[in-house]
């Protein structure tokens, strides 16, 4: 059996702002006791890297991290140039997350081609594995995490990656699942082999509410899921709400049942899910 891992919690910073304000998001983000600073890779966002550079300068505890990077944008050789700077200029608290990228619009507006999923999807393992050898070429230690719900690039992960962040788990349209989260994991661990018991599982935490704040914020969860009703959004493993007693039981819960020990919020989510990460402490 596979001993738990302790808990991880990460923030994904979807507004960076003025310098002096994202200095102080990401001295709020250590003071609240997140263990991982994420930044998102979107077009009319703050473009990552050097955002995670900034938050470096002025907190020592939490891991930086990308949740996650497009691989469409980039290209081996110069990704693997750009973590390398990043880990260093961070002092090596650099955890480097990356996905097939989905938005079309995005690709439109860099003046990229839009490939098909499997296209994608071969792109990133390419990308994953040609960072991996030029950065442990370079002596550099640089955790991945690759996120991703369907089962192709969850044999990529499990093959690949030092963290498998199953996304969304919400079922797969067609799929039939009464679990998924549970198909997700076991899918995991039979493509990972003799590897799985090294891998950390982590999930994205679509809503956090605790009782008594008002009516559940589920702005996320509507939109990764927008046929489902209300009800079901709550019903979402990755929809958390009650106390924070309560919320804090739900997720050792998911620990114990399913070995996933790294949570990661939106910004929106940021304060509610730290009154959860001060019971598990």
């Amino acid at each position: 059996m596979m001993t738990a891992r302790d808990f991880r919690f990460g923030v994904n910073l979807f507004t960076a702002g003025p310098r002096k304000a994202w200095q102080e998001t990401a001295r709020r983000v250590e003071d609240l006791g997140y263990d991982v600073l994420l930044v998102p890779d979107h077009l009319g966002m703050t473009a990552p890297f050097p955002a995670l550079v900034s938050a470096a300068e002025v907190t020592t505890r939490p891991r930086l991290g990308t949740l996650v990077l497009n691989a469409g944008f980039y290209r081996p050789a110069l990704l693997a140039r750009d973590v390398a700077g990043v880990h260093e200029l961070t002092d090596g608290r650099f955890e480097l997350g990356v996905g097939t990228g989905y938005a079309a619009a995005e690709f439109e507006a860099a003046g990229l081609p839009f490939p098909g999923a499997r296209q994608r999807i071969e792109h990133l393992e390419h990308t994953v594995t040609e960072v991996s050898r030029e950065l442990a070429a370079a002596g550099h230690r640089v955790p991945m995490m690759i996120g991703g719900a369907g089962e192709k690039v969850l044999t990529i992960a499990a093959r690949h990656a030092d963290i498998v962040n199953i996304a969304g788990a919400g079922p797969l349209p067609g799929s039939g699942q009464a679990d998924p989260l549970s198909a997700r994991v076991g899918f995991v661990r039979r493509a990972a082999g003799e590897r799985f018991d090294q891998l950390e599982l982590g999930m994205f935490l679509a809503a956090v509410h605790i009782a008594g704040s008002g009516e559940p914020d589920l702005f996320v969860p509507r939109a990764l899921y927008p046929d489902l009703s209300e009800e079901e959004l709550l019903a979402l493993p990755g929809v958390l709400h009650g106390s924070a007693g309560e919320v804090a039981d739900s997720l050792r819960g998911i620990r114990e049942t399913y070995g996933i020990s790294y949570f990661a919020t939106a910004d929106r989510y940021l304060a509610p899910l730290a009154k959860v990460i001060s019971q598990l402490r």
